[in-house]
């Protein structure tokens, strides 16, 4: 429900509150409500993870999502500030392509892919999604695009063979 985009840069690196749900149980009492957070940790140079943290109050949801991401942490090849190659990511209805871009560029996504690729230390990359602007799925969807990455290095090592 909320949309809160706080942004931390502590020790761990840089610590983004995505989104904020609340979701309503109807008791007798009356209405009993749940907070949802959901955040991008990073260190700005190839690593960062995400969380889903679900608790009766706000800050205890952020602190489980934090916890969350810092244990998924995922590394990337950046080259140049960019991406080594055009990927595509898919999760559940949500689809992304991210571009590598030229210097100067900028981040051109959407906030929660902006989000991720800042975490990551991304500078230059073009990024279009399809189907379903859902932050959660646009996140997950995300990361299932930059664990495809691999450097023209990995790629002979893995073939071996040398690519001209």
């Amino acid at each position: 429900m909320a949309n809160v985009n706080e942004q931390s840069q502590g020790d761990s690196g840089i610590e983004r509150v995505l989104k904020i749900k609340r979701c309503a149980a109807v008791v007798k009492g009356g209405r009993r409500f749940s907070f949802a957070a959901l955040v991008v940790v990073g260190d700005g140079r190839g690593r960062a993870g995400f969380g889903y943290g679900k608790a009766n109050e706000v800050p205890p949801s952020v602190t489980k999502a934090q916890k969350q991401a810092n244990h998924s942490h995922i590394t990337v090849p950046i080259v140049n500030g960019t991406i080594p190659h055009a990927v595509i990511g898919r999760f559940g209805a949500a689809k992304v392509i991210l571009l590598p871009a030229s210097p100067g560029t900028g981040i051109i996504a959407g906030p929660a892919v902006r989000s991720v690729c800042e975490a990551f230390g991304l500078k230059d990359i073009l990024s279009k999604s399809f189907r379903s602007n859902n932050p959660s799925v646009l996140v997950k969807a995300t990361f299932d695009a930059l664990s495809q990455l691999r450097t023209r290095e990995d790629v002979e090592r893995l073939r071996g063979v040398k690519l001209s």
